[in-house]
C-alpha cells in the first residue's frame, strides 16, 4: 500500500498507525520513490514477459520449419542457434534441464560406493576415492548433480558388484523437477565479432 502526505496517518508493517505529521521526510521520500520504481518495475516486467512469449513463440516457428525443409522428426527439447539471412544477427536457444536425486537414494548409494572402496585394492581405481568425496559433498545443504553423473561414465569399466548396486540406485533416484529455456541475441559488430544485447538487467 503507497501512502502519500495527504493522508492523516501512515500505518507501519506491525499495523501501527502514526499521525502523518511524525512522519520524516526521509520516510516521505522513500515512500514515494519506492512507489515510482515499484510502478515502473512492473511495466519492465510485463514488457519482458511479452517479449519472452514472442522471442519463444517465434524462434519455435523457425525450428518447426527447419525440421519440415529438413524433413526431420524430433521432439523440440535440443538446443539450437539460428542467423538471419547475412549472419548479422544470431539467436541462442538453450534449454536447462535441473537434475535432482532421491535423497534416500543418495545415501544407498553412498554407503554401496564408501563399501566398494573399503573392499577394493586395485590401485587403478584409487582415483574414484576423490571423485565419490566430491560428487557427495554438499554446497548449502545440496550436492552437485553434474559431480554425481560423473560417476556414471564409469558404469561400463568397473563391473564389481558394490559399484553396479550404488550406480543402479542412483540412476532409479534421478529426479527432472522441470527445465528453462534461456534465449540470447546477439548483433555482429563492424569488426565481425558478435556482441550479446543483455537483456539481463544486473548486467547493464
Amino acid at each position: 500500500m503507497i501512502q502519500k502526505v495527504k493522508d492523516k496517518s501512515w500505518t507501519d508493517e506491525s499495523g501501527t498507525t502514526v499521525p502523518v505529521e511524525y512522519i520524516t521526510p526521509g520516510l516521505r521520500l522513500k515512500e514515494r520513490n519506492a512507489a515510482i520504481l515499484a510502478k515502473d518495475a512492473r511495466a519492465v516486467n510485463k514488457k519482458l514477459q511479452e517479449f519472452k512469449d514472442l522471442m519463444e513463440r517465434l524462434c519455435g516457428d523457425v525450428y518447426k520449419k527447419a525440421m519440415e525443409e529438413y524433413k526431420a522428426k524430433t521432439d523440440g527439447k535440443g538446443n539450437f542457434t539460428w542467423f538471419n539471412f547475412d549472419r548479422s544477427i544470431k539467436i541462442e536457444v538453450s534449454i536447462s534441464e535441473r537434475i535432482d536425486f532421491d535423497d534416500l537414494a543418495i545415501q544407498a548409494s553412498k554407503e554401496k560406493l564408501d563399501a566398494f572402496l573399503d573392499e577394493s585394492i586395485d590401485s587403478k581405481i584409487e582415483f574414484l576415492k576423490n571423485l565419490v568425496t566430491d560428487a557427495f559433498s554438499t554446497s548449502r545443504g545440496r550436492i552437485d548433480a553434474k559431480k554425481v553423473m560423473q560417476l556414471m561414465k564409469y558404469r561400463t569399466k568397473i563391473s564389481h558388484p558394490l559399484f553396479q548396486e550404488a550406480i543402479n540406485i542412483l540412476s532409479d533416484g534421478i529426479r527432472k523437477p522441470g527445465s528453462k529455456t534461456y534465449f540470447r541475441i546477439w548483433e555482429r559488430d563492424a569488426d565481425g565479432s558478435y556482441e550479446l544485447i543483455e537483456l539481463n538487467f544486473s548486467a547493464l
